[in-house]
Order: C-alpha cells, then sequence, then structure tokens
C-alpha cells in the first residue's frame, strides 16, 4: 500500500463530509441547550440530595446525542451500523425521579433536533419546555399530603391529639401506630388547610406529646 491508497481511501472522504464550522456551530447550540436544561433541572429539583453529576450528564448527553446524528446523517450506510451498535447497549442505574426521565429524553430529543438543523425547533422549543417545568414543578400546593409523626405518653393524650389534627387539617388518616409501655407513636397523613403549620407547635405544647413532626411526603421518601 503506497501513500496515494492511503489518501484516496473512502475512509478518507468521508473527514470533508462534514464542514468544520458546522460541526463547531451544532456542538456549541448543544451545550448551550444542554447548560439551559442543567439550569431548569436544578431549578426544579425536589428530590432529598441534589447531584451535580446529573446535571453535568444531561449537558454531555445532549452533545453526545447531537454527535452521533451529526455522523448518521453523513453517511446512510453508517446510520445502519451505528443502529445496530446502540442496540446492545444497556443501562443499569436506576432512575429514583420520575421527573428525571423527562429530563434524559429532553436532552436526547434537543441534540436529535439540533443535529438535524432544526434550529428554532431546539431552542424555542426547549424554552417553552423550561417555562413549563418551572411552572408546575415549584408550585407548591397545600393539598400535597405531609406526614405527622407524634410520641405520646397515653391513650387520653392521643385522643386529644387526633381531635385537634382532625379540626386542624381537611383531611387526617392514621397510616401507623406503634404502642410501647407509658407511650405511643403515631403517624398520620394529612392535607393542609393552608400553608400554614403552626399546628404542629400547638400540638408540640398539648400536654401528653413528647414531640411533634411534620414532614413531607412524596410516596417514596419523607423529608
Amino acid at each position: 500500500m503506497t501513500f496515494d491508497d492511503i489518501f484516496k481511501s473512502s475512509f478518507l472522504e468521508n473527514v470533508t463530509s462534514i464542514s468544520i464550522l458546522d460541526m463547531i456551530l451544532a456542538l456549541v447550540l448543544a451545550f448551550g441547550v444542554g447548560m439551559f436544561i442543567f439550569f431548569i433541572y436544578k431549578k426544579t429539583y425536589q428530590g432529598v440530595m441534589y447531584s451535580s453529576s446529573f446535571g453535568v450528564t444531561l449537558v454531555a448527553l445532549t452533545m453526545i446525542t447531537t454527535l452521533v446524528i451529526l455522523a448518521v446523517t453523513s453517511n446512510v450506510v453508517l446510520s445502519l451500523g451505528m443502529v445496530g451498535a446502540l442496540s446492545i447497549v444497556r443501562f443499569r442505574t436506576a432512575i429514583k425521579e420520575p421527573l428525571d426521565i423527562a429530563f434524559l429524553f429532553w436532552a436526547i430529543a434537543a441534540g436529535i433536533v439540533l443535529a438535524a438543523g432544526l434550529i428554532p425547533l431546539a431552542v424555542f422549543g426547549s424554552v417553552i419546555i423550561g417555562v413549563i417545568l418551572l411552572i408546575f414543578a415549584n408550585h407548591n400546593d397545600s393539598a400535597n399530603p405531609y406526614i405527622v409523626v407524634l410520641r405520646l405518653t397515653g391513650s387520653d393524650a392521643e385522643k386529644s391529639a387526633v381531635e385537634y389534627l382532625t379540626g386542624s387539617t381537611k383531611r387526617c388518616v392514621t397510616k401507623s401506630k406503634t404502642v410501647q409501655k407509658g407511650s405511643v407513636e403515631l403517624t398520620l397523613e394529612v392535607r393542609l388547610k393552608d400553608s400554614n403549620t403552626d399546628f404542629v407547635n400547638a400540638l408540640a405544647d398539648m400536654k401528653g406529646v413528647e414531640s411533634a413532626v411534620l414532614v413531607s411526603y412524596n410516596g417514596d421518601y419523607m423529608g
């Protein structure tokens, strides 16, 4: 094989199939959209422990998707091989927050649309999605469930505390009850009438109530 054969290779012919300007422009736009997705994720996160690595993953995923789609659109044969290669990829990381799945699909979709050259759709679509997520994810509703954990000294204190909670909240349901000698621990699900949580202070001051704890509840964790 001579140098002439090397430079005539079809592999090297693909080097110029996408211009340097197109590659730089696509990756810069993907980085910008990815950073916007990262910003929205940071503002709407409602989990227990915030992970900055997932936010960085969203930026990287947007850019990687753009890179892959650029390669696929430049060569039909390559697109078939890429589909076969990606079909064997398996992700084992568990997604704990349902909203995280939406952000992952958002990053992938933004990368695909950018690489397809539909820049206005990627930019304005991302802005609209981000505004909607900011509105709904940060909306605090007083009807959201809360958990009240009470430690009491006897049945009389239990009855008084439950009656007070029933009158101070929209809904009060006993979830669990633990009885030990000299103490009772109650776990109740409540729905607040408004955002005011002063009733917890009144509960703690009641006779026979050793402690009163109020925590938010989303079905997966308490905190």
